[in-house]
């Protein structure tokens, strides 16, 4: 095992048993002392741990696509492609591997250096999995970084997909551990850890974050960054997702968060995590430019890029372009 990925839940609520370690790097009530400081104190904070670690100006740019959407048999309350929400996103098979490399090139052109794929399943079967590592390695080939995101592995799987080139795998935590049956039933908190130590026994990047904005409060905010620090190492890429409301979704109708609190959300991951890449990562379409600099000024330093994101809208690439412009920022 290429080191201990379980640190103790930072409430101590929470403990897999591949844990050894005593005592965890940061705990929740550290945490939420950071989400409490004056605004201008966070951000300030977050931007001299983010100048001592990278490149104040740089943006990292990752384009996503989805290559099997929809019919998901899992009951996550913020997606749009499970079976049992009538959201209009119909199930899809997989996509030719010749439209998965054109769309690739394409994203290359336009300035993206990793390009993600995304399936919706509970997790690939292994004829699944075969396609998949063909468009992984054809990727690949074309210069760019790879990533995956297919749901829970099996033995072995990871190893295949880092044979096939791939540099990251995508799994994210979500939340809490304490909120997490409210968003989820269909899979417990433990899957998802079991699926990043196969990720990161095999030598794959890790790329693990949550959602924000599901009707959750600063403490159980402070509960996901938790747990994302303590992994032990923590994720190489972590995604900050603001939830995108999908009418048919439980969580349509949800109060909208306010945007400070999303930005003292990126400050929070970029002072735990200080060399990760954290990523903007959905619901910038409807983030205004104002808020999406303040969440570049408390550390991110990587963002989606391309019109959409799975099944839901983000900024166009030209849109992205004018805004990093604006800011002086320039791709990594």
């Amino acid at each position: 095992m290429k080191g201990n990925l379980f640190r103790e839940h930072a409430r101590d609520s929470f403990v897999s048993d591949a844990n050894t370690i005593s005592s965890p790097r940061w705990r929740v009530a550290e945490i939420e002392e950071l989400l409490n400081l004056p605004f201008n104190d966070l951000l300030y904070r977050a931007q001299v741990i983010h100048r001592q670690h990278h490149d104040a100006n740089s943006v990292q740019l990752s384009t996503l696509v989805s290559v099997k959407t929809g019919g998901c048999s899992e009951d996550c309350g913020y997606c749009p492609q499970a079976a049992r929400y009538h959201t209009g996103v119909e199930n899809q098979g997989m996509l030719p591997l010749e439209e998965v490399v054109e769309a690739a090139a394409a994203a290359k052109a336009r300035g993206a250096s990793r390009f993600c794929m995304g399936a919706a399943w509970r997790g690939p079967k292994q004829r699944d999995l075969d396609k998949v590592i063909q468009m992984v390695s054809a990727v690949k080939a074309l210069g760019m970084e790879t990533c995956t995101t297919l749901g829970m592995l099996r033995p072995g799987q990871a190893e295949q997909l880092k044979e096939a080139g791939l540099d990251y795998y995508n799994h994210n935590l979500d939340t809490s551990p304490e909120f997490y049956d409210e968003i989820i039933t269909t899979r417990d908190y433990e899957d998802r850890l079991g699926t990043l130590e196969k990720v990161r026994n095999a030598g794959i990047n890790v790329c693990c974050g949550g959602i924000v904005g599901m009707g959750e409060s600063r403490q159980i905010r402070a509960g996901l960054i938790a747990q994302l620090a303590n992994l032990d190492p923590y994720p190489e890429s972590v995604p900050i997702n603001h939830l995108v409301q999908v009418e048919g979704t439980p969580l349509f109708g949800t109060d909208v968060l306010d945007p400070l609190e999303f930005v003292r959300t990126i400050a929070a991951a970029r002072i735990t995590m200080p060399e990760a890449m954290v990523r903007l990562s959905a619901g910038r379409k409807e983030m205004p430019e104002a808020v999406q600099a303040l969440c570049f000024l408390s550390g991110a330093n990587s963002i989606f890029y391309g019109d959409k994101l799975l099944t839901t809208n983000n900024p166009e690439a030209e849109q992205d372009k004018v805004l990093l412009e604006k800011l002086g920022l320039h791709p990594i």
